[in-house]
Order: C-alpha cells, then sequence, then structure tokens
C-alpha cells in the first residue's frame, strides 16, 4: 500500500487540512524521524545500509541466498 493510501484511509479529506501528503502522513504517524549519528549522514554509507535493507527485504518476500 503507498503512502498516499494508507493516508486516505485514515484521513479521507486531508487536502483540505494539510498543505503535503508528507505532512499529514507525519502527524498521522506513518512517517516518523530517526535519530542517528552525523557519520551516518554520509551518502556512500546511506545508500549501503538502504541497499542491504532492500535485498534482505527481497530475499524475506521471494525467497534465495545472499551473492
Amino acid at each position: 500500500m503507498t503512502l498516499r493510501e494508507q493516508v486516505e484511509q485514515l484521513l479521507p479529506g486531508w487536502k483540505r487540512w494539510y498543505p503535503s501528503l508528507f505532512d499529514a502522513a507525519t502527524d498521522l504517524g506513518l512517517l516518523r524521524a530517526r535519530i542517528c549519528s552525523p557519520d551516518s549522514l554520509l551518502l556512500s554509507k546511506r545508500h549501503a545500509q538502504i541497499r542491504s535493507a532492500a535485498e534482505a527485504a527481497h530475499r524475506k518476500q521471494w525467497g534465495g541466498t545472499e551473492g
């Protein structure tokens, strides 16, 4: 389910009260900030973590081995 679908399911008329989808999603608790160290803000490290998380999610959903 997309973020927009989640927001519309919880608050059908969100566009009347919020200027953006992200503001509505934040207020509804669908988006949350994560506290992280300044070192983790390096793009190379962030991309590695995101790629690793995506690969793990893919393996969990579709099976397979690391490789």
